[in-house]
């Protein structure tokens, strides 16, 4: 067995542990507005002035298109939302809503996900950053906050470790482990015989929500989940780096870091917290791994103050 193999299970339990920590409990997708129930995260076009995301595409380094929503001003701060695991961009509307009215907003989906194109390699750390850098380069050129959640949060700690973060302005990073101490507690083996993929991935988008999701909403978000391969989706799991390599990436830079987190991350938040001079942490005790959309409120209230207070105070 190769030393590099506890490590990708231990990467694979707290992703498994994020995506699963919530009971199993909206508003479908319908291009350019939202319509659903309480819980949804925030109805987009509930308003009348909410802004529209428009669809963009480029071709990255190795050959691959990949898609982003885009509203705002272009000429704005640009905050660029990297979602999780098999996750489409859409997943980010309530803060496409409530920040395109003052901030340049880019909502992400990586290779393989949502309407990016599914090629067959790119599947690791290095080609993800890479895919971040090149979406920075094409859409802000100025250093823009990234905000990455779940197994974007590790894809956006590769590109700073590979990259560096000149040009970024901050991070944001929402629930899953930064290779701080504690780590997470390995995954208990099932002796149940695994479910089919399209079970395993309807369970795993509705475990995600503590606030019960519409049925639709959840429906369109497995069928979008389910775009990802289902070998190319267990590669996303097994990244093959050292819990080092993501505490490396988030020491290393200056820049300010807003560490979101449920309480099974309440450790780890508190050692980064004492120990990094420019992070900031918060505990959301009462929300689902996909917390943003829980308690949308909440998150986006705290983003924006970070984003006044310690990335942009000008404004």
């Amino acid at each position: 067995m190769s030393r590099a193999a506890p490590r990708r299970r231990l990467l694979a339990a707290a992703l498994l542990l994020a995506l699963a920590a919530t009971p199993w409990p909206g508003a479908p997708w319908s291009g350019a507005a939202w319509s659903g129930t309480a819980g949804a995260g925030a109805a987009w076009a509930a308003a009348p002035d909410a802004p529209a995301a428009q669809s963009r595409y480029f071709v990255t380094s190795d050959g691959v298109r990949l898609h982003y929503l885009e509203a705002g001003p272009p000429t704005a701060h640009t905050l660029i939302f990297v979602p999780g695991w098999a996750m489409p961009a859409w997943i980010w509307a309530a803060q496409i809503q409530a920040f395109a009215h003052g901030y340049h907003v880019v909502a992400f989906d990586p290779r393989g996900q949502g309407q990016s194109d599914i090629p067959p390699t790119g599947y690791e750390p290095n080609r993800r950053g890479q895919d971040i850098a090149e979406l920075i380069a094409r859409v802000s050129p100025a250093p823009a906050v990234v905000v990455g959640w779940s197994l974007g949060v590790l894809d956006t700690l590769a590109y700073v470790h590979t990259h560096g973060d000149a040009r970024i302005a901050g991070l944001v990073l929402v629930d899953n482990s930064v290779g701080e101490e504690p780590a997470p507690p390995p995954r208990k083996p099932s002796k149940q015989k695994p479910p089919p993929h399209a079970v395993f991935m309807a369970r795993f988008v509705r475990s995600m929500f503590h606030t019960p999701q519409s049925p639709d909403y959840l429906q369109r978000l497995t069928e979008d989940a389910m775009r990802l391969p289902q070998a190319d989706a267990a590669k996303l799991l097994n990244y093959p780096v050292p819990r080092t390599y993501w505490r490396e990436a988030v020491y290393a830079t200056g820049k300010p870091v807003l560490y979101v987190v449920r309480p099974w991350l309440s450790g780890q938040a508190g050692n980064l917290a004492r120990n990094h001079p420019d992070a900031e942490t918060a505990i959301f005790a009462d929300a689902g791994h996909a917390l943003f959309v829980d308690d949308a409120q909440r998150f986006d209230s705290l983003l924006d103050g970070f984003l006044r207070r310690q990335v942009w105070p000008a404004r």
